[in-house]
């Protein structure tokens, strides 16, 4: 009898490691979209930092074992051969670090952009999201690991210094960067021989802040639940019902209409829902904004409002204005210096709504 022939394990090993970094994107990405976004929970913060800790370590050992390496003179022949999970297990672990961490900091801060450059700057961390499933081979660089590491530190600390802080204020922003480009710029002093340059994560700390200063980063921990625009507003048992004009059956894809028709004296309502973590208390405002053919946007009115942190379905705020011109209209949600949180963009028409025009009844 002829013995059949033995599995082809290597074959299936490197199909297998080919598919792997696109199934680990899109697995790892579902997770966190499920499980993450809705909120910024003290527990998400600390699994986090237990990725941020576990790349650090990794980066120190892999430092180490450079420096012992550098002192062994073994020829080709007598080298031994590297098993597979150590030449390449501790990159792989380091790419499922900072892919933890950018998939998780990605779904942050996507809910918490809806203007122009936050968008920018968060389609900017999806493509390191991206990038990062196929960077196993490039994370033998140092430099580019260090960058790396130093990024995900600051973000995850603009995310837990205002936590911890119970506040907003622009200067916990700048302290968390800099704390995030220091622990980094430390880590890299104690690795043995310090391999690989610590100064691009400055160059990317100063991005960040100039990022800031032109309003492209979102002003976190906030997290915008939703935003919306509406006739009628009724509080009844805790929650929220905003009356807003339904949209065609055949226009499947958003249940509200963006022109609003108002009749004259009528009150247009605007009501927003913003997550803070427990114990963070700020002062939003919610900002009306015009566009005029001649002067371009032009503000018409600033209306504040407290929040207070720790409600799973955020903080309602809500405003309202009467006798509005038609034409086209803004609403952003903002902090006390000017940082945009949300923005809902509506046209009012100067037609009244029709008596028999379909409603939607939004909770909040």
């Amino acid at each position: 009898m002829i013995p059949s022939p033995l599995p082809d394990f290597t074959s299936a090993t490197q199909r297998l490691r080919r598919i792997a970094p696109v199934a680990a994107f899109f697995g790892g990405f579902l997770w966190d979209a499920i499980t993450l976004g809705r909120k910024v929970g003290s527990t998400d913060l600390w699994i986090l930092g237990g990725y941020l800790a576990l790349a650090g370590g990794i980066l120190w050992y892999l430092g180490r074992r450079e420096v012992l390496a550098s002192r062994l003179t073994p020829t080709e022949e007598t080298r031994p051969a590297q098993p597979w999970w150590y030449a390449s297990g501790p990159y792989l672990a380091l790419q499922f670090c900072f892919g933890g961490l950018f998939s998780a900091l990605f779904i942050f801060y996507f809910k918490s952009s809806s203007h122009f450059l936050a968008i920018l700057w968060v389609l900017g961390l999806g493509a390191l999201l991206v990038a990062n499933e196929f960077l196993e081979d490039r994370y033998r660089r140092f430099t580019l690991t260090w960058a790396l590491f130093g990024l995900c530190a600051m973000l995850l600390l603009n995310f837990v210094i205002p936590h911890i802080a119970g506040s907003i204020s622009a200067f916990w922003f700048y302290f968390s960067t800099l704390a995030g480009a220091g622990l980094a710029h430390l880590l890299h002093r104690i690795t043995p021989g310090q391999p690989g340059r610590i100064t691009p994560v400055w160059a990317i700390a100063a991005g960040l802040l100039l990022a800031y200063l032109v309003d492209a980063i979102p002003p976190v921990p906030l997290v915008t639940r939703d935003i919306a625009i509406g006739h009628t507003l009724v509080k009844t048992k805790g929650e929220y019902r905003l009356q807003q004009e339904k949209t065609p059956w055949w226009i499947f894809w958003r249940k509200t209409e963006s022109q609003i028709h108002l009749a004259p004296g009528e009150r247009l309502y605007c009501i927003a829902a913003i997550f803070a973590p427990a114990g963070l208390s700020t002062r939003l405002f919610h900002h009306w904004r015009y566009h005029d053919e001649k002067q371009g946007w032009v503000s018409r009115s600033r209306i504040g409002f407290n929040l207070s942190g720790g409600r799973q379905g955020g903080y309602r705020g809500y405003s309202f204005k009467q006798n509005l011109t038609p034409g086209e209209w803004t609403v952003a949600v903002e902090t006390e210096d000017g940082r945009t949180v949300a923005v809902h963009r509506f046209e009012l028409s100067d037609q009244p709504l029709a008596a028999d025009a379909p409603m939607w009844e939004q909770t909040l």
